[in-house]
């Protein structure tokens, strides 16, 4: 039985919101060598080094800021007075709208605008990983009709360091799903995307996945973001880094830009 999916106007409304921010900015998808790290390299093409990363912001803090203003104002939303991080975003939205639809549905609609093409998808819990893994396979099929294309999607697993590569070099969107013990814990596991590890070629992961300037997506980011994980969050260079949450904590909202409260829910 195939799912039908209807199109929420609200769903669309909040990507539009975070593509406006950036509105402006050219359409790129740039390309930079994967470090090869040590090992055979001379047995592979060079071809397999091309990395595609997310372009730069190239419209200026104060057009962002002016942007984002407008966009408050339009929602009813008390203006930002400066930009609280750099491209920090907040959306919040009530619980069993379709959050995890609304920004895979973002992440075409900026992929379509400005061609960026790497996220990385922070959740709390395994639990909720999984949930979010198990929403890209039932919405795949809809979003592919409606954008002509797939997202590629992967959980991240220490134990399978190729998918790392393939993130990095593939042209398409794609999306790493990682829950927040895997790099903040004290574990060796949680360790190792830290590591220059002998099976990824004397690498260390996180400085591949930081060099495709990633857009983070933090769900539930009351949950996720405590004062560590902040300061590991930063490891990952992200170019923009868009929350969602039905409730935040007061040190977890930046520029909230869509709100779609319990009553108009």
């Amino acid at each position: 039985m195939k799912l039908q999916f209807r199109h929420q106007k609200f769903q669309a409304d909040a990507a539009t919101a975070v593509c406006d921010v950036f509105a402006g900015q050219p359409f790129q998808a740039p390309t930079y060598r994967i470090d090869p790290g040590l090992g055979q390299i001379d047995l592979y093409d060079d071809r397999q080094f091309t990395g595609f990363n997310n372009a730069p912001v190239a419209i200026g803090d104060d057009k962002v800021l002016e942007h984002i203003r407008a966009i408050q104002r339009a929602g009813q939303i008390k203006p930002s007075d400066a930009l609280d991080g750099r491209y920090n975003l907040t959306v919040e939205m009530e619980t069993g709208v379709g959050k995890t639809y609304t920004y895979i549905k973002t992440m075409y609609e900026l992929n379509k605008r400005y061609g960026w093409s790497k996220f990385i998808i922070v959740v709390p819990s395994v639990a909720i990983r999984e949930g979010v893994y198990k929403s890209f396979q039932m919405t795949e099929e809809h979003f592919a009709e409606d954008y002509g294309k797939k997202i590629r999607y992967f959980i991240y697993n220490s134990a399978q360091l190729t998918e790392i590569d393939r993130f990095a070099s593939d042209s398409a969107i794609n999306v790493m799903i990682i829950n927040s013990q895997a790099f903040n814990a004290r574990g060796k596991n949680a360790r190792r995307i830290y590591m220059k590890l002998d099976e990824f070629r004397s690498r260390r992961p996180i400085d591949i996945l930081a060099k495709t300037n990633p857009i983070l997506i933090i769900d539930e980011p009351q949950s996720v973001e405590g004062a560590a994980t902040k300061e590991r969050l930063k490891e990952f260079t992200p170019l923009v880094t868009l929350r969602y949450s039905a409730t935040h904590r007061a040190d977890s909202v930046y520029n909230m830009i869509y709100r779609l409260d319990a009553l108009e829910a």
